[in-house]
């Protein structure tokens, strides 16, 4: 299956990010938002990670799908 060209640049955008630190806004709907900051880790053929780090110094790796961000339920931010 062909994807689109959209999903590609957004593949490519992310991919020449990786290891870089980022700021994530994921929308749960109904104007509710989680905003965290991290560092895009790991990237797979249908999703991405990015490590973040809490205030209680453990991290936690959290993955996102190219077609969120596609639809804009997650946002990125690149620093």
């Amino acid at each position: 299956m062909k994807q689109p060209d959209n999903m590609c640049y957004i593949y490519n955008l992310i991919s020449n990010h990786m290891g870089k630190r980022v700021m994530v806004r994921e929308n749960h709907g109904r104007n509710r938002y989680d905003v965290s900051e991290g560092v895009i880790s790991e990237m797979h053929p249908h999703v991405f990670c990015v490590t973040v780090n809490s205030d209680d110094d453990s991290s936690k790796q959290i993955s996102y799908s190219y077609t969120d961000v596609l639809i804009k339920d997650v946002e990125l931010v690149f620093a």
